[in-house]
Parts: C-alpha cells; structure tokens; sequence
C-alpha cells in the first residue's frame, strides 16, 4: 500500500532516472588498470573535443531518460509499454557495455562493435516510439546523432593503436 502510494506521488521521470542511475552504478564500474589503458590510446589529431564528451554524454542520458518517461505517462498497452520500456533498459546496457566492456577485452573493434549495435537498437527504438509519442521521439534523436560519431571516433583510433583491436 504505501509503495503504490509512493510510486503514484513520485513522477515517472524521477523513478525512471533512480533506475538508469542504479544501473549506471552496476555497469560502469570500470577497474583502475583498464581507465588506465583507454586513456593511453592515441586519439586522432582532430579529436579537439575530447573534453565536451562527458557533457555530451550527460545530455543524451537526460534526453533518453525524459523520452522514456514521456512514453511510462502516454496511455498505452501495458504489454508495448513493457517492450519500449525493456528496450529503453538494453539502450542504456549497450551504452554502459561500451567502454566497460571495451575496457575489459582491451580491443576497440568491440568497441566498434558494441557502438554499432546500441545504434541499431536506437534506431529500432525509434521507430516503435515513432508509433506512439512522437516528443519521446525526438528526444532520441541526440543519441541517434552522437552514436554513430562515437564510433567513428573509436573506429578512426584502430589505426593510431593497432595493438588494441
């Protein structure tokens, strides 16, 4: 009784962003010798906004999180509401596995592949949320914009660092 109270006072985009911030917890906790290790790749000469990327990063978050949100309040199936939901749940592990996992095999095609495919799955994202809110929509346009220039980034550093494939 009280935590269906709870969750009915509490707005979704609040409980939604406790979720992803937990998982962030689990996920991304990335051992000290394999921060070290991706921070001594080379980056590409024209890599000149390294320092922006955690900020980009923290916009995308906040838009998928407000996008998800929009879709829990938008009055649904409860069966596509759990789908969308689920694949909201697997963008952000796609998102988190790519440096933690990148880290922990110490190969930037992973990377490359791992990139590649949290694309896709945004792009599916996208086109189910496109039948059904078109502002939680366009609030997954930032990661669909920044993905494929993060992997990019990662596929143009393979040759600067053969020895992490």
């Amino acid at each position: 009784m009280i935590v269906n109270n709870l969750m009915i006072m509490l707005p979704s985009w609040l409980i939604i962003g406790a979720i992803a911030f937990l998982v962030s917890l689990l996920i991304n906790r990335i051992p000290t010798d394999d921060l070290r290790w991706f921070f001594r790749l080379r980056r590409p000469d024209w890599l000149t906004f390294e320092f922006a990327i955690p900020f980009i990063w923290i916009f995308i978050f906040v838009s998928l999180i407000l996008s998800a949100s929009i879709i829990w309040d938008t009055d649904i199936n409860i069966i596509k509401k759990a789908i969308l939901m689920t694949l909201y749940l697997g963008l952000e592990v796609a998102i988190l596995a790519y440096t933690r996992v990148m880290c922990a095999m110490r190969s930037l095609m992973i990377g490359v592949l791992i990139g590649g495919g949290g694309f896709l799955l945004g792009l599916f994202l996208a086109v189910l949320v496109f039948f059904t809110n078109k502002s939680a929509l366009y609030l997954l346009i930032p990661y669909l914009l920044w993905s494929p220039i993060g992997t990019y980034v990662t596929w143009a550093m393979i040759p600067l660092n053969r020895d992490f494939i």
